[in-house]
C-alpha cells in the first residue's frame, strides 16, 4: 500500500520506523470505520493520515501514542 511506503521510505533508523508504523497502524484502526468503503477514498485517508504521520515525526516525536493521538486530532480537523 503506498501509506505504508511513504512511511518505510522516510529517513528513519528502524527503532524510529517501527514507532511510525505502529503511531499509523494504531490511527488507521480508528479511522478506517469513518472512511468510505471506496477504494479510493481509503488510499486518500490512508495518504493523508501517513503524511500527518510523518510531518509530526518530521517535528521531533518520539512517541507513538502522542504521535497517534496528534494524528488523529489533525485528521480529524481536516474531514470537517
Amino acid at each position: 500500500m503506498k501509506a505504508r511506503q511513504l512511511i518505510g521510505r522516510a529517513s528513519y533508523g528502524p527503532d524510529e520506523l517501527n514507532l511510525l508504523f505502529k503511531a499509523f497502524n494504531d490511527a488507521w484502526e480508528l479511522v478506517a470505520p469513518t472512511i468510505s468503503g471506496r477504494a479510493g477514498a481509503i488510499e486518500a485517508a490512508r495518504l493523508k493520515l501517513a503524511n500527518i504521520i510523518l510531518s509530526l515525526a518530521h517535528n521531533g516525536s518520539r512517541d507513538a501514542e502522542w504521535i497517534r493521538n496528534a494524528a488523529l486530532q489533525i485528521f480529524g480537523a481536516g474531514a470537517k
